[in-house]
């Protein structure tokens, strides 16, 4: 059953306690060693001795510390971001399947933005370069009701959040409407359309510290607040039935998760765009290693969204350096196989894992 507890012991021989601490022990020198990676790539290299010099303040270096660092760590708080949000939707919905992109709410956080900025003439300035230097707080509000809207729409079509594939099939729906709307507004601005586009096909290259503030400020609300609710998450992945016998308030608990999550979401497509299927690739390879305890899930998915993005980003930077791929396209590139991947598992009956 997708979300279960998993057994004591894994196919490494290691108990599960083990394994736990290996994999955030892993998680955590990977991301130090991406942060470094991540900052001394791009157009111009930069040797990690003098990557490390710039970051302990021991030499200047701005293309480090203004340019590189914090788009660094705003992909790292993306991508964790976008991983809670998405062992959150798998945890609420019991679906391996659920994750921001493919539900429709990244979709409908972009058509939101895009639609808050249009209203208020915000997409003029796009090209200037003062788009995230003056990001009206309008903004993010109006990503997180379109993010809002896409999932009362998802649910409504799906006939509820217990409806499987169809609510997986509700969500594609209404992206792709939504998604068509957005296109519609940004044709209105044929003049930046290059930039608007590569915004909404993800892209971490507007990011600066101010960003990174206001991800690090949304994750330090969310992330504590769903990680409180893991039990009851471990409830509901054994069933509503046994949920309800332990007097859980079932319609309140989705409302907060479906809440906290799309804040997430919307907050990380203001600041990056839609990136899709790190939602979805992190809760279920972590999984694997920590087990189904939404306990330690959840940080789990976290970090690995953190480094997954970090990873797609420094790849979107140096694979056709010196021009720059829109990092949504790495992550398609990665996700894309491994959903059918899950989907072939699934016909053939065997575990989702």
């Amino acid at each position: 059953m997708q979300g279960g507890l998993s057994p004591t012991r894994g196919w490494t021989g290691l108990s599960l306690p083990a394994r736990r601490t290996l994999t955030f022990t892993a998680l955590a020198l990977l991301l130090g060693g991406a942060l470094v990676l991540g900052v001394g790539q791009g157009a111009v290299y930069v040797p990690p001795l003098e990557v490390l010099q710039a970051l302990l303040g021991q030499s200047e270096n701005p293309i480090v510390t203004e340019l590189r660092l914090p788009r660094v760590l705003g992909a790292m708080l993306v991508g964790a971001a976008l991983g809670l949000a998405g062992a959150a939707y798998q945890g609420l919905f019991r679906n391996p399947l659920a994750d921001p992109y493919l539900m429709g709410v990244a979709a409908g956080a972009s058509f939101g933005f895009t639609l808050t900025l249009s209203l208020s003439g915000a997409l003029a300035g796009f090209g200037a370069g003062l788009f995230f230097a003056s990001l009206p707080t309008t903004a993010a509000l109006g990503a997180f009701l379109g993010a809002l809207l896409a999932v009362v729409l998802t649910l409504t079509l799906a006939g509820g959040p217990k409806s499987g594939q169809h609510l997986i099939l509700a969500g594609v729906v209404v992206g792709s409407v939504l998604t068509g709307f957005s296109t519609l507004l940004l044709l209105l601005d044929t003049d930046r359309i290059r930039e608007v586009f590569s915004y909404t096909l993800g892209s971490l290259a507007f990011m600066g510290w101010r960003g990174v503030g206001l991800m690090l400020l949304g994750l330090g609300f969310a992330l504590p607040l769903l990680w409180g609710l893991a039990r009851a998450l471990n409830a509901l992945a054994l069933g509503e039935e046994t949920a309800q016998s332990l007097g859980l308030p079932l319609s309140a608990l989705r409302l907060v998760l479906i809440g906290l999550s799309t804040l997430l979401t919307a907050l990380s497509v203001v600041h990056a765009g839609i990136i899709g299927f790190v939602g979805f690739v992190a809760p279920h390879a972590l999984r694997q290693l920590v087990g189904g305890d939404y306990r330690y899930l959840l940080p789990a998915s976290a970090l690995g969204g953190a480094l997954l993005l970090a990873l797609s980003d420094w790849a979107a930077r140096v694979v056709a350096r010196p021009a720059e791929l829109p990092v949504g396209v790495i992550t398609t590139l990665l996700g894309g196989p491994f959903f059918l991947y899950l989907l072939w598992r699934a016909r053939k009956g065997l575990h989702w894992g």
